[in-house]
């Protein structure tokens, strides 16, 4: 017989932390499925029919393979002592570049899943995630997952993760963690590594035993912390959070502190807690639960709701600081305007600004004319996921080169140091460490993955402006065997030059038609980035010259005609397939001088000044100055 818990007592609320790829989003569908909420059907129904993504609802998400959002849902869970629980559960990004969402989400959370793969153990954004969560005292539920692969190594890994716990310098009480062996894509978790039981139910009873409820104070006035925003068309914005101080009613009368300790008198219009994947409306949220608030505005990440009567803010929460920025502006290429619905500065402004509301980690300032926006964030991917974003919304925009945030310590210039993991073939290791070696950095370690293992662990310190491009050139190094991560470490002075791109690239003279015969003749000049029939127009980069000068091509020049007929088959041109470049290897590989334009359907590569004469002429006047 069931005994239904009262108020905090049968609350847990957990937070699942995992490196990219570990499975984390596979494992809390199975537990959703196996708590009995939902069937396989509903769920393939609301992941979009691609069973085994419903956290991931974003369509990058689904893309990348990745978390980007977070999320949270309840389960309603029956002990096996038959007492009756919700558990919240909290989904957390694995990339390091999404920071601000994890250690935003971590303030909702009382205990952890540590979910690391049986095979990989413990990776850098294992670390980087962890780490935040230690200094919430988080204790982890260690879950080896994906106990089945043919290659897992279960014991060694547990002993990874302990090592990985001292050397984030855990107390006792953190080492002495439990650890569940599971595999989500099978749905089954044992507490040994050779069980093999029909569900997962030994997961939920671990949350249960060993992780306390929620602390607070029940009997002070209201306190709840915001931690993230959503929004509808039909309410506008929702404030998520926590109860970390009495209780929160429908229609109460509270105040509204923001990050700088202003102070708005609002009512509560609609107050909502979590059921399996969505939201039903409740008169009432007990201290320490989750819930969503509508009806209140202004409002945003990191507000405090409080009581009208006594308002006290909420401790804040500490975000990283970014470490990358990009210059965003205007569009002022021939073809503006062709292909997206927003492409003024104001437009762009608008869109950056509705961003800062949910995004922490990000930061924008004025530029250097009104037509430009620095825009900082955690990293290259993050920055990415933005810019991919707002081309999706029909925004034309144009965004530089990035660069590494630098900083100032008692009058010394200090830049971003991160540490880089590599795992690679014997074969290609030296490969890898002459890329690595040419953009200063250091070596920490190196050795076996495993005993049995034919990859090599290597880890190194390096700064954060060497890593710009250096992902697509080990993959190139190594026939696509590398396996890349890389997380921050800290700041030092900085480590001297480093030459990211060794080539120069080829510019299209000419707007027009881009043509097999023309593209045929500078087959020798270099790899192309265009195909036959692209439209292209002067400055645009067509392609990558085989030497380190930029060099001006002709690629629109079109075959003459004349009435007399070829004796050969000079008509029939031969084209190599151009190098398809992704937005993100488009970031990477522009040098100071150059943009990338971005709209709804292309991403160009190109030159600020687009003329040749101008380029000259900027040429010439920099040497000059130099001289000075």
């Amino acid at each position: 017989m069931s005994h239904p818990l009262r108020g905090q007592a049968a609350l847990r609320n957990v937070a699942i932390i995992a490196h990219v790829d570990h499975g984390k989003t596979t494992l809390v569908d199975q537990l959703l499925y196996q708590s009995g909420q939902y069937r396989e059907a509903e769920l393939d129904k609301l992941a979009g029919g691609q069973h085994g993504l419903v956290f991931d609802s974003n369509d990058l998400e689904r893309e990348r393979g990745i978390t980007i959002f977070s999320k949270n849902c309840a389960i309603g869970y029956e002990s096996l002592a038959g007492d009756r629980y919700r558990i919240n559960l909290i989904d957390t990004p694995g990339h390091a570049d999404f920071g601000g969402e994890v250690e935003r989400v971590l303030t909702m959370a009382d205990g952890c899943l540590l979910l690391v793969d049986a095979f990989e153990g413990p990776m850098p954004q294992t670390r980087f995630v962890l780490q935040k969560a230690l200094a919430q005292g988080l204790k982890p539920i260690v879950v080896i997952n994906k106990i089945d692969r043919p290659d897992s190594r279960p014991d060694e890994v547990v002993t990874e993760v302990f090592d990985l716990l001292i050397d984030l310098g855990a107390d006792d009480h953190m080492l002495d963690f439990p650890v569940v062996y599971a595999s989500g894509k099978q749905g089954f978790a044992s507490l040994t590594p050779e069980g093999r039981p029909a569900d997962m139910r030994v997961i939920l009873e671990k949350i249960i035993e060993e992780v306390p409820p929620p602390h607070g104070e029940p009997d002070e006035p209201t306190q709840m912390l915001v931690t993230t925003i959503d929004y509808s068309d039909y309410v506008g914005r929702i404030a998520v959070g926590r109860v970390i101080a009495g209780a929160v009613s429908d229609r109460q009368r509270v105040a509204v502190i923001d990050r700088d300790g202003g102070i708005t008198k609002q009512e509560i219009a609609q107050l909502f807690t979590f059921d399996g994947l969505g939201k039903i409306k409740t008169d009432r949220v007990e201290c320490g639960d989750l819930c969503a608030v509508v009806g209140l505005d202004p409002i945003g990440m990191g507000y405090t709701i409080a009581a009208a009567e006594s308002p006290r803010p909420a401790y804040a929460v500490k975000i990283d600081e970014p470490t990358l920025h990009m210059l965003f502006r205007v569009n002022d290429g021939p073809f503006a305007g062709r292909e997206g619905d927003h492409v003024t500065s104001r437009k762009i402004g608008e869109r950056l600004e509705r961003e800062l509301r949910s995004d922490v980690a990000l930061r924008v300032e004025p530029g250097d004319t009104m037509e430009q926006y620095r825009v900082a964030g955690r990293g290259l991917m993050h920055l990415g996921i933005l810019i991919e974003n707002l081309r999706r919304e029909g925004f034309e925009l144009c965004v530089g080169k990035p660069q590494v945030v630098t900083k100032y310590e008692d009058g010394k210039k200090l830049e971003p140091v991160e540490l880089l993991v590599i795992d690679v073939p014997e074969e290609f290791e030296n490969a890898v460490m002459s890329l690595v070696g040419d953009r200063r950095a250091q070596v920490l370690k190196m050795g076996k993955k495993s005993s049995t293992s034919s990859y090599t662990h290597l880890e190194f310190s390096i700064p954060s402006r060497s890593l710009i491009g250096l992902r697509s050139r080990l993959l190139a190094a190594t026939q696509g065997n590398a396996i890349v991560h890389h997380t921050v470490l800290g700041y030092e002075p900085p480590r001297g030059a480093v030459n990211l791109r060794s080539n120069g690239v080829m510019l299209a003279s000419e707007a027009g038609q881009a043509t097999a015969y023309s593209m045929d003749a500078l087959d020798d000049r270099g790899v192309f980035f265009v195909r036959p029939g692209d439209q292209v127009y002067e400055g645009q980069i067509v392609g990558e010259n085989c030497k380190s000068d930029d060099i001006v091509v002709n690629v629109v020049k079109a075959k003459k005609l004349t009435n007399m007929r070829a004796s050969g088959k000079d008509d029939n041109a031969q084209v190599r397939p151009p190098r398809d470049m992704s937005l993100e290897a488009c970031l990477e590989y522009i040098d100071d001088d150059e943009l990338v334009e971005i709209t709804p359907t292309s991403i160009r590569m190109r030159k600020v000044m687009l003329k040749e004469a101008d380029r000259r002429r900027e040429s010439r006047r920099s040497a000059s100055a130099s001289l000075v």
